[in-house]
């Protein structure tokens, strides 16, 4: 095999013409003949026992073509690896074969998707504002507020309903003196406060006493069913029960039977670390956030529509994995948002775009750096991939592609880096001097939006057979 022509195409793609020779191309086919000649019967011999040329006479010269292109495109791909230094990202796809039948050889046209040449400016020492993670009362109470209303007791109440009653109500809607569809309920359960009607209703429920009656006057919504839209309505309402929410007292008693602690003030302090430590790592995602944006700043290269699509697809995996967590059919839940799944996909491409960017950076920061990845590393992340998905290392490993492995692990070690090297820009108020700090080292850097390595194939990470960014997910599901 010899490559005849290389053309460069926009954005970061190739087409490479190679010319497969008449022996390699008569040697697939022949290996071809043997395993389908039983599937083509000719006249005058029996099933599979007619020579190959006159089976090629019976139903032509290409009859083998297919299959022997499928057999011969590894050893294409060989031959493209071996003679240049293309970095490819995607799947090479052959987009043309021709034929020569005279002369028994094919040229194969195999187009891809290279990784661009990229340019960054500054990475190190870098500033980026950083949220305070302290916790102050009022946050802990809010926390411990929620915690009595899930725990509050329902009881009935001889008295009108208030706010944050439970109320139990007939009612039916009419429009013009006339009841529509889907306006009408029974013994109907509603928290008031909720919003689970339209506006005014819920409202004008307030007030009202155990088996009184009342119409209430309201208009729907312009942003509303389109039947139902901007129209003038009348609720007749009749007031059954009202409950009320009898909350615990907050004492020990209360943080006994909620957590693991004896003492109420003990309860709160482990709030309190738990909600620093939730807004300690929100804090330390967004410092990280606001970095890779900068790095992406005045960073040069052709971003690859390949990259783009993938990280697109990884999204919309990353979706059917979480809503299927939540036990939900992905495609009702699209329909119920008024979407398809292409529309739903579509919407993930500006994050894709700034995603792919922002792994074309770390991958050249990587570069730049000299990053290597140790065994040890790469043993490590099997761990991680094997304790979290439930399997064996030795599965993980049959299924995970080192080199991609490797190369995500080298996107993190350069996110790190750059958070490491950062400054804080810390503020007390809109009107304070803003003053810089170096970052803390104790910063962990997560794992970069990344899921194609600088490789000569595509890749896939150890975390799962099939998601290679769904890393992501998998990260995710560990921090959980």
């Amino acid at each position: 095999m010899k490559i005849l022509q290389t053309e460069k195409k926009e954005n970061s793609v190739y087409e490479i013409l190679v010319e497969v020779s008449p022996e390699e191309y008569d040697k697939a086919a022949g290996e071809v003949f043997v395993k389908i000649r039983k599937r083509l019967p000719v006249p005058g011999f029996r099933n599979g026992k007619a020579p190959r040329k006159m089976v090629e006479r019976v139903y032509g010269a290409s009859v083998f073509l297919s299959d022997a292109l499928e057999m011969l495109f590894p050893d294409v791909l060989k031959a493209i690896d071996d003679e240049t230094s293309y970095k490819i990202v995607d799947q090479p796809q052959v987009t043309d074969v021709d034929f020569k039948e005279d002369e028994r050889c094919v040229n194969i046209t195999v187009t891809f998707t290279v990784y661009p040449e990229v340019t960054i400016g500054a990475y190190k020492g870098l500033s980026a504002p950083k949220q305070s993670a302290e916790v102050n009362e009022l946050e802990v109470d809010g926390e411990i507020a929620a915690l009595r209303l899930r725990n509050a007791r329902i009881e009935n109440v001889d008295r009108a309903a208030q706010d944050g009653d439970i109320v139990v109500i007939d009612f039916e809607g009419f429009i013009e003196d006339e009841a529509f569809e889907g306006g009408q309920g029974e013994n109907y359960e509603l928290e008031l406060g909720s919003g689970r009607f339209i506006p005014g209703f819920e409202d004008k429920v307030c007030g009202m006493s155990i088996g009184e009656e009342r119409s209430i006057d309201l208009t729907f919504p312009e942003q509303y069913e389109e039947s139902l839209a901007g129209k003038p309505v009348v609720f007749k309402v009749k007031l059954h029960e009202v409950r009320e929410k009898q909350l615990p007292d907050l004492d020990d008693d209360f943080a006994m039977d909620v957590s693991e602690f004896d003492t109420l003030a003990e309860f709160k302090a482990d709030i309190r670390k738990r909600l620093e430590s939730a807004k300690e790592k929100e804090s330390d995602e967004a410092f990280e956030s606001a970095l890779m944006e900068k790095i992406t700043e005045d960073m040069e290269a052709d971003v690859p529509a390949a990259m783009v699509e993938d990280f697109m697809d990884s999204a919309m995996r990353n979706f059917g994995m979480q809503i299927s967590a939540m036990n939900i059919d992905a495609a009702q839940y699209l329909q119920m948002m008024n979407t398809t799944p292409e529309a739903f996909r579509e919407s993930s491409r500006a994050s894709s775009e700034k995603r792919a960017k922002i792994s074309l950076a770390l991958a050249k920061i990587a570069e730049l750096e000299n990053i290597e990845i140790s065994d040890e590393e790469v043993e490590k992340e099997y761990e991680r991939a094997a304790e979290l998905y439930g399997k064996e290392i030795d599965e993980i490993k049959q299924t995970a592609d080192k080199e991609g492995i490797v190369h995500d692990l080298k996107l993190r070690a350069a996110a790190k880096l750059v958070v490491e090297s950062a400054e804080i820009e810390a503020s007390e108020g809109p009107d304070a001097k803003a003053e810089k700090k170096p970052a803390e080292k104790k910063t962990a850097a997560k794992k970069p939006a990344s899921d194609k390595p600088a490789a000569k194939k595509k890749a896939k990470s150890a975390e799962s057979k099939d998601t290679p960014e769904d890393a992501q997910t998998a990260e995710n599901k560990e921090e959980a």
